[in-house]
């Protein structure tokens, strides 16, 4: 497996996978982790696909994670730039049989959100994480928005980081417009809610 960090120094990224239980620095002293910290302002699109594709042919690496596209596309002088060179390079990934995980971050924290650039015409399966808000909490929800072979899961879950990793909720069928990131309770009103 290979990850190609734009947005993380190294160090910091051990420290906070370690913390939800996942020891990355453990698998990449073991070798099963090649990382990679890439600085978008020293390096071309051009370059940094051949940096992709020598690691994947050189280490027979099966899975590539891009964190981020954000980064990636600082590299970029103009939007359809990023999405060629995006393109090209995952279809040369996909002709191999690498899967191949890529993240935007989206800019809006609730309310409405925009991604900086839309590649989900490119991606075979898009997972949506997105924050709401909802009984005065932040919270977190996960949806698969799209898949494109089989059947999908699609409701929507909420989801916790904690120091035992990841949990997942039950669907969220309560709230409608969480993907919007301001909810509505349309659920039956509890108990103490009625005597108030």
């Amino acid at each position: 497996m290979a990850l190609f960090a734009f947005n993380e120094e190294l160090g910091l990224l051990f420290r906070r996978t370690k913390a939800m239980g996942i020891d990355l620095e453990a698998f990449h002293e073991e070798g099963n982790l090649i990382l990679e910290q890439v600085d978008a302002a020293e390096l071309s699109p051009g370059e940094f696909a051949h940096r992709v594709r020598r690691r994947v042919e050189d280490n027979a690496i099966r899975t590539v994670i891009l964190d981020s596209l954000n980064g990636y596309q600082q590299a970029m002088p103009e939007e359809q730039s990023l999405i060629l060179h995006m393109h090209e390079l995952l279809q040369f990934l996909n002709r191999l049989g690498i899967a191949t995980f890529v993240t935007v971050a989206q800019h809006g924290l609730v309310g409405e959100m925009k991604s900086p650039v839309d590649v989900t015409y490119l991606a075979d399966t898009v997972v949506l994480l997105r924050f709401f808000e909802a009984g005065g909490r932040v919270r977190r929800a996960i949806s698969v928005i799209k898949k494109r072979t089989g059947w999908h899961e699609d409701t929507i879950r909420e989801f916790k980081i904690g120091n035992g990793g990841l949990s997942f909720g039950a669907p969220l069928h309560e709230f409608q417009g969480v993907l919007r990131g301001v909810p509505t309770y349309i659920g039956t009103p509890r108990l103490e809610e009625l005597k108030s």
